[in-house]
């Protein structure tokens, strides 16, 4: 595989083919994966917690899905002047047994429904998604051919 750039939680990376971007631990956080196909060039996200609104002073925009998305949106623009945008997501687990009883849903499924907004808002087709269950995901995306491959403990190998 091509040159590899990790991609940590609460962050993101944009690159071009022939890279790949993997980022690992995507239990309740979600992976945001963008792609010009015209350019080859994409991006992918770590995100932790669906907004910021609770956050009066939220100085890393990475870790929030309100903000993280937009600006990783801007920054891929920048190189591909302003070309259609596709979508892949992953992650989004309920980690917890605790966690689906809470009044607003697990952070997992809070995560994936604010990932959703944000993508439709921006007008950017979501084009497959590997989201929900109970297990932790690693997620590696080939900016060559927008293929990205999942892998879950003792699971098989999932290609969206």
């Amino acid at each position: 595989m091509a040159d590899e750039l990790r991609v940590g939680i609460s962050d993101y990376k944009i690159a071009e083919q022939p890279q790949s971007l993997i980022t690992v631990g995507l239990g309740s956080c979600v992976g945001i994966a963008l792609y010009d196909p015209k350019t080859k060039i994409g991006g992918l996200s770590h995100i932790m917690l669906p907004d910021s609104t609770a956050f009066r002073e939220a100085t890393k925009i990475e870790k929030f899905a309100d903000l993280a998305v937009p600006h990783m949106v801007s920054e891929i623009n920048k190189r591909t002047n302003n070309n259609p945008l596709v979508a892949k997501i992953a992650g989004g687990a309920s980690m917890f047994e605790f966690s689906k009883d809470l009044p607003h849903g697990s952070i997992g499924d809070r995560n994936i429904l604010a990932v959703e907004e944000v993508l439709k808002q921006l007008g950017i087709p979501l084009l497959a998604n590997h989201t929900g269950g109970k297990m932790g995901r690693t997620m590696i995306v080939d900016l060559a051919t927008f293929t990205v491959t999942i892998r879950m403990v003792n699971r098989e190998i999932m290609v969206l």
